[in-house]
Formats: structure tokens, C-alpha cells, sequence
């Protein structure tokens, strides 16, 4: 009974570890999908996910989970960035090398921080939206 008990323990802990792992490829595969932390203006905490761009809609999905939704969307239109820095001593959680922008959206203030590479192609798509009337 127990050798049963551990053989399905161990079946769903790697069923878990597989769904997680395609999760993440499914997520980065697409085109402007891009590795991101965000922290809400709220919040003291980063956390990293993948944030898909394109239309007029930012999609952030949370790494660190199995949902298929994402945990944030924020709106081109409403999108301003204030202002950029490299990562400081107290951004602990992230990298060294990505940049920091302090970004004023619909939802309230947001830090988004990439990679030097991709700040580039983000910022063009938020400058690219539409005036807004």
C-alpha cells in the first residue's frame, strides 16, 4: 500500500514538473514574448514572468505557475513610461544587467525590468500606440 502511494506521489510530482515546463516553452515561443519581472507600485516584491506584446495589449503571465491566464494586462493607450535606471542594490531579486522602467499606467504605477536588448523593441512598441484624444 504504501510503495502504491509513493509510486502515485511520484507520478504527479513529475506530471506537475512536464505540464510547468510546457507551460513556460508554450509561453516563450510566441512572437514578442519576452522574459519580465514587474512590481506593482504597491509592492516591495519582483517577480518574474513572461509578458507577450503586440496589438494594444500587454500580457504578463507569472512564471512561477500553472495558470493559463494572465495575472496582468495593461493597455497601450493608457501606457507612459517616466522614467529608466539599472537595476539598483536594493532590486536583490533582480539580475544585475536589466533596466528598470517606472511605467504610470491605467491600473496604477507598475516597474517593468528586462533585459538592455529588449528595452529597445518595448519601447518602440509603446511609442508606436495611437494618440490618445
Amino acid at each position: 500500500m504504501t510503495t502504491a502511494l509513493l509510486v502515485v506521489a511520484g507520478v504527479l510530482v513529475v506530471a506537475v514538473v512536464v505540464a510547468f515546463l510546457l507551460r513556460r516553452r508554450f509561453l516563450l515561443s510566441g512572437l514578442g514574448a519576452v522574459t519580465m519581472w514587474l512590481r506593482p507600485g504597491s509592492s516591495g516584491r519582483w517577480s518574474v514572468g513572461v509578458a507577450w506584446y503586440g496589438g494594444e495589449t500587454l500580457l504578463w503571465y507569472r512564471a512561477l505557475s500553472l495558470s493559463v491566464r494572465p495575472q496582468h494586462r495593461l493597455c497601450r493607450a493608457g501606457f507612459r513610461v517616466e522614467g529608466r535606471r539599472p537595476a539598483g542594490s536594493d532590486d536583490v531579486a533582480l539580475p544585475p544587467d536589466v533596466v528598470v522602467l517606472s511605467c504610470d499606467t491605467g491600473d496604477g504605477r507598475r516597474e517593468l525590468a528586462m533585459e538592455p536588448s529588449t528595452v529597445t523593441g518595448f519601447l518602440s512598441w509603446v511609442e508606436s500606440a495611437p494618440p490618445v484624444r
